[in-house]
This record gives C-alpha cells, structure tokens and sequence, in this order.
C-alpha cells in the first residue's frame, strides 16, 4: 500500500479490555471467523487517493468497480466514501458498469486511503449466548511508516455506531495495541497465521515497541480468540507493510494453505519462500495435526519506474459468491486460477486484472475487509 511519511505510536487509557480482564472477547466466547466462513458484508473503500497510485490512477476506480461487481451477487458491498463527490464518481463508475444498486450501500466516512484490510473494522463473533458480531478497535498507524492515519484510525469507531455493534478496544500494558488485518491469517479454529518480519520487528517498522513475543500472542488470544499461533519469517519483495501474510499464506480451509512458491534461486523471495514452506511443514494445528501446505506460483516480477511491486496471487479475496485473484498477465495465471478452483470446489475463482492495482503496492485482499453473518 503506497502511503507518505513517518511512524507514529500513540498512547490511550486503559481499557475494561485489557488482556487481563475477565470482559474481553475470548472470554466472553468472541472468534475471528475464517474468511471462507459467510459474510453479511464486504467493506471496501472507494480509491479518492490520487497519491496511493501516483500517474495510473484513472483505471483504478473501474478495477474496483469490477471487484463490486463480482462481489455483489453474494452479499452487501458496504463502500467508505469521503465526500459528495466522491460519492456521486463512485455511483457513476458502478451505474455505467450494471452494479445492481440495492446491493450497495454507502458509508460517508473520511479516510486517508482505501486499503480497508488494514484501517477498516475487524471483525469478531461468537455463537453463545446468542449470535452475536462485535468489532474490535486495534490501533492503526500506518503500517509504521507514514504519518496520514488519523482518519483511517477512526473507521471501525464509526462503523461500530453506525451498526450499533459492540466494540473492544485492544490494549497492551496501557496503550493500543497497533495491528492490521493483513498480518494474520486464520482457520476459524483456533489457529492463527502471521510472520515475525511484520510484528516482532525490532527495527525498521515497528509495530507494538517493548512487546514480547508472548505478549503479542496474548494479545492475539485475548482479542481474535486464537489458540494457536505459528509465525512465518519474511514476507515478499516490495512489499512495504514488511511482511504481510495475506502476500505469502492463505488458509483455503481449516486444515489446507496455500503457500507461495518462487522457482528462480536468483530471486530474493526464492529463500524467504523455502524457508516459510520448512517452517509449515513442521506446524501443526490446533488439535495437533499436521497442515496440508498446497504450493501457488508467483508471477514474474513487476516493476514500475525501477520499483519491484508485491505481485502475489495469495492476495485473494474470499467471498460469498466468488474467489476474487488478482492476475498480472503472466503464464502462471493460468496456473493460480487452476490451483484455487481445486480447493474451492463450492464458489468460481475469478481472475481480477491487478497490474494497475498493484502499483498501489497491494491487491485485491489489501482493499477488501469481510463483515461476518451473525
């Protein structure tokens, strides 16, 4: 995701939901659900900032009006808009391609930027004692690295007004605990995915400063209801969150990932990648047994203006009535596209065109956020 500027880590009061409280959402029986599991909704933020996409910024609003399209016949598209007129371009771009309008809705909340994985609400739910979505208000800042967040920061405040929904805030030893839907990835079972490079980051973007290991899988426990954390190392070249999952290993089930596999010795994802499939096929889940770990190609590398772009075609989107994938006019699309329509043998893989995306420096599951059924 292209952003400007520097880190910054802000400090609030301690909240009745700090870890150690008996009132957080695994005590009260709240998960993260699996994204496989069934939506009420898709959140998505329409693209207004010019600068995420600096010259290639006029394809972007139909590339997501496409995703919209393909997203809608199976539940609500919930759109993050700025202003008027951000409103009425997005209505015009989805109106022009046939979007049927009762399936969108429309949300006038300011954002710095559309990467809604990342900023937007994450969500929690639990069955008993009745069914019940809560979110979860992690603090945002920027992936650590740039300094326009305050907007982004406030979207799953005002979301969680807007649905009258429940809300924890996540706080660690007295400050907010800093997070983004695209470090983790998870079963819906108890086990949760992510990658040292991007939360136990010692130096170059850091997260949660002064937090263990042991603090942050606490963390993760006490508000996403996991289990069982495994950590990965590294994540892809060109990717500037430093190491999001959502590029590298995607959970297509509860016991199955897919892992990207780079075949050229020369490229620098070719060790990182090798070192993450040993790491995999020595985890188990959470009740003990062994993960099928299924390989998915990378792309040829991309690069814009001599800048290598995070293409992956592990940045997919699970839906109700689709698997979106970014594809980069590339030989292993083909290949990609056949591997996932193997494992999701329930909903079609369609292929979204993301060369234009991607120079963003994040794809298809960078801008998309589930909302789960109650």
């Amino acid at each position: 995701m292209r952003k400007t500027g520097q880190r910054s880590n802000h400090k609030i009061a301690q909240s009745p939901d700090h870890p150690i409280a008996p009132r957080s959402p695994a005590a009260l029986g709240f998960r993260h659900p699996a994204e496989g599991e069934p939506h009420e909704a898709t959140w998505i933020g329409w693209p207004a900032n010019r600068t995420d996409w600096p010259g290639k910024f006029a394809p972007i609003p139909w590339v997501y009006a496409e995703i919209v399209r393909k997203l809608a016949p199976g539940e609500i598209v919930r759109v993050l808009e700025s202003t008027r007129l951000h409103d009425a371009s997005a209505r015009r771009v989805m109106k022009r391609v046939g979007i049927d309008p009762s399936r969108v809705e429309f949300f006038r909340f300011p954002t710095n930027r559309g990467w809604t994985r990342d900023s937007g609400p994450i969500f929690v739910r639990r069955e008993r004692p009745r069914p019940e979505v809560a979110i979860v208000q992690f603090g945002f800042n920027a992936w650590a690295k740039y300094p326009d967040w305050r907007k982004d920061s406030r979207i799953p405040e005002r979301v969680a007004r807007a649905l009258r929904f429940r809300m924890f805030r996540a706080v660690v030893k007295g400050r907010e605990f800093i997070f983004e839907g695209g470090s983790v990835d998870v079963n819906g079972r108890g086990t949760l995915l992510t990658t040292e490079e991007c939360l136990l980051d010692p130096v170059t973007q850091v997260r949660n400063p002064g937090l263990s290991r042991k603090e942050i899988e606490t963390a993760l426990r006490t508000y996403l209801g996991a289990t069982n954390v495994l950590w990965l190392g590294r994540g892809i070249a060109g990717d500037d969150t430093h190491g999001h999952i959502d590029d590298i290993c995607r959970f297509v089930g509860p016991r199955t990932v897919v892992h990207c596999r780079e075949d050229d010795p020369a490229d620098p994802n070719y060790r990182p990648l090798e070192e993450n499939r040993e790491r995999l096929e020595g985890m188990r889940l959470e009740d003990g047994a062994k993960i099928e770990v299924v390989p998915l190609p990378m792309p040829a590398p991309l690069y814009l203006d001599g800048q290598r772009l995070p293409a992956s075609y592990a940045n997919f989107y699970i839906a109700n009535a689709a698997v979106l994938v970014p594809t980069f006019n590339d030989p292993n699309d083909r290949i990609a596209l056949g591997t996932l329509s193997e494992l999701f043998r329930d909903r079609p893989v369609v292929g979204i065109h993301a060369v234009d995306l991607v120079w963003g420096l994040g794809t298809l599951h960078c801008l998309t956020h589930e909302q789960p059924a109650a």
